[in-house]
């Protein structure tokens, strides 16, 4: 039967009775089953299951017409008037929000909010949780048996879970305790009105006053329309049954015909605003919100409006349906635009997955590399969830695309920390057997030998890598309480060590001030003797501070000025004065220091042998010069010097390798 003013056949006014009898029959026999879900197809009350899609009553299916997809959005907000509220309570975009964010988004609306007209977001935010949760579960799943676990095993506390099921619960109790006594109101309703199309039929053909029927008739339009919702599936056939009657009633009306047209120029004079108001709608840029207009509207028409006058009902209603086609057709192009627009979206996830798939095919070579990795992975994910939905035909696809891509990456990076944490376990061996050097030396007394050793296996410690977090902090405290007991011990002896140097440098300073004031006799014996124990006492005195000693080298300018006053030869003044200085290098008994003496020596008595060879064989140009000749007796001369300077440092070599 059409949506138009309804004049029926009579063969369609006995389908409507019958289906009356066999709805009135159902509405009585109809008992909830206690263990039933309140939420089931019986009654009509419904929780339908969303995961990518907008809200159920603003998306048109294409294979419906424009009146059927009225007329069912219709029923269902008939059906509970208070999920029209729904509207008004902005639909966010939960795919993008975080588990944290989601929890948020559900409390607030729980607390907020009557529980029919959040029923479509809470569906989607628990769609979207359950996903990202799902995600979450399997990678820790996968996490516990790449560490070697047993599925048997396997068991994940999620507190955030917890709180969303919490909340998800205390949800569903009122759910489920709303739409039990909405079902009950529903099926009273409907008996109501049953019996109210019962009166009507009985009003039909009697011969009663007409003034009082007509009366009696007014009343029962009142109410019927206080009579309240009833399911959503006989919302359609029970009006379209009480208009029959309705019209029917108007067609036996035996009165005065003025009141009957009063009436229907009345309607008509409605029904025009409601064209008017349609054909208004139809140039609203908000298609959803024309559309919600547009229901409000028909069931003005259908419950509120009475009937026209025959020879005004079929163009009426052509022009109201009209309009409403017009509304259906911008809401189809709405809605082919948003799928447009989802099929950029599935675009740029195709292209993330590709990146993130490029990324889990790299091979992680270090810990700062996997870090890294893992900021750009989570960058692409969150793209991923912030990138809007997709077509809901590619929607399990594109997630089970991405959810490999990144299982992929989790599992390269399972398997890179896991050869780390052996390559740890390694190192911290490698550490552990350092500390144990550390502490067995850490009281011994044999500086010299000890020092070398403690520096080295603290380089060595450097050159270690990472151990396991647990241990890190623990075995380096270990180590440096060691380290530092020695260093603190070998500081305290080079303290002590300071004072004595201090004191050599003042006594040496003293001793310096005596020897230029020391005044040669003349006699070589006596004189050098008196040298030698100058040198002899500023051997004694002992070792200088790092620092001070330049004063070594004002003492050998001092021994330079007795030696000049002394005929001595060069050599043996040299030779002397050497002796002073293998003296200190051996008290240091410092072996880098003698090395570093030996490689001078030899250094020098190579160069000492170049620069003469280069001298000898300057002469060669001058073979046919006089030997007299100022030139040539030069070169001698600077031969000879060279000579006596190379038997000195052999002489100290031979000195310096005897220690």
């Amino acid at each position: 039967m059409s949506d138009k003013e309804n004049n029926s056949t009579p063969e369609e006014a006995q389908k409507q009775e019958n289906f009356i009898d066999q709805t009135a029959e159902n509405a009585t026999n109809n008992k909830d089953e206690s263990n039933q879900e309140p939420l089931s197809n019986e009654g009509n009350i419904s929780e339908n299951t969303l995961t990518d899609t907008e809200d159920i009553s603003s998306t048109p299916t294409t294979e419906k017409n424009a009146q059927q997809e009225v007329d069912e959005a219709l029923a269902e907000d008939s059906e509970d008037e208070e999920a029209n509220l729904r509207h008004e309570i902005e639909m966010k975009d939960y795919h993008s929000l975080t588990m944290n964010e989601l929890i948020k988004e559900l409390s607030d609306l729980v607390k907020t909010n009557k529980i029919p007209a959040i029923r479509e977001h809470i569906v989607e935010i628990k769609a979207e949780f359950d996903a990202k949760y799902e995600e979450e579960f399997e990678q820790k799943k996968e996490d516990f048996l790449e560490e070697g676990g047993n599925i048997i095993d396997f068991h994940y506390y999620s507190p955030i879970k917890k709180k969303f099921d919490t909340i998800y619960f205390d949800y569903k109790e009122k759910r489920n305790n709303y739409y039990e006594q909405l079902k009950q109101n529903l099926n009273e309703n409907l008996k109501v009105r049953l019996s109210i199309i019962e009166e009507l039929k009985g009003m039909i053909g009697v011969g009663a006053d007409m003034n009082s029927n007509f009366q009696q008739f007014k009343e029962l339009q009142e109410r019927w329309k206080k009579a309240g919702p009833v399911p959503r599936n006989q919302y359609n056939d029970i009006w379209r049954t009480y208009h029959h009657h309705v019209e029917h009633f108007y067609d036996f009306l035996h009165l005065d015909r003025e009141f009957r047209d009063l009436d229907f120029k009345h309607n008509l004079d409605q029904k025009l605003k409601v064209i008017a108001r349609a054909e208004e709608l139809a140039e609203e840029k908000d298609t959803n919100r024309a559309f919600r207009e547009l229901q409000m509207l028909h069931k003005m028409w259908k419950e509120e409006v009475g009937p026209v006058a025959k020879e005004y009902r079929e163009d009426i209603w052509e022009k109201f349906s009209a309009a409403t086609k017009k509304i259906h057709e911008n809401r189809q192009a709405f809605f082919s635009e948003l799928d447009k627009a989802r099929e950029d979206n599935l675009a740029i996830k195709q292209e993330l997955i590709e990146k993130i798939d490029a990324i889990a095919n790299n091979e992680i070579t270090n810990h700062s590399q996997a870090q890294q990795l893992i900021k750009e992975m989570e960058s692409l994910r969150e793209s991923f969830f912030k990138s809007g939905k997709v077509p809901q035909k590619n929607n399990q696809e594109i997630w089970t695309e991405f959810k490999e891509a990144i299982r992929k990456f989790n599992r390269n990076k399972n398997a890179f920390y896991k050869n780390l944490k052996k390559e740890q376990q390694e190192n911290l061996k490698r550490k552990l057997d350092l500390i144990l050097i550390a502490e067995e030396n850490k009281d011994s007394e044999d500086f010299e030998t000890v020092t070398p050793v403690m520096k080295k296996i603290q380089n060595d410690w450097k050159k270690i890598g990472y151990v396991p977090r647990k241990d890190s902090d623990k075995i380096w405290k270990r180590f440096k309480k060691a380290c530092n007991h020695y260093f603190d011990r070998v500081h305290k002896a080079r303290n002590e060590e300071n004072k004595e140097e201090l004191k050599a440098f003042e006594d040496k300073k003293e001793l310096l001030n005596n020897i230029k004031d020391v005044k040669l006799t003349g006699d070589h014996q006596e004189d050098l003797k008196v040298i030698k124990q100058q040198i002899e006492a500023w051997k004694n005195i002992g070792r200088l501070p790092y620092n001070k000693r330049y004063l070594e080298g004002k003492f050998n300018k001092a021994l330079d000025t007795l030696f000049n006053q002394l005929d001595i030869d060069r050599k043996q003044a040299e030779m002397l004065k050497y002796e002073n200085r293998l003296e200190t290098l051996d008290k240091n008994d410092n072996i880098r220091e003698i090395e570093k003496e030996e490689f001078f020596l030899r250094k020098k008595i190579s160069e000492t042998k170049a620069d003469i060879n280069q001298l000898e064989n300057n002469l060669q140009f001058f073979s046919n010069v006089d030997e007299n000749n100022p030139l040539v007796r030069d070169v001698h001369k600077n031969i000879k010097k060279h000579q006596e300077q190379l038997e000195t440092w052999k002489a100290k070599l031979k000195k310096i390798k005897a220690l």
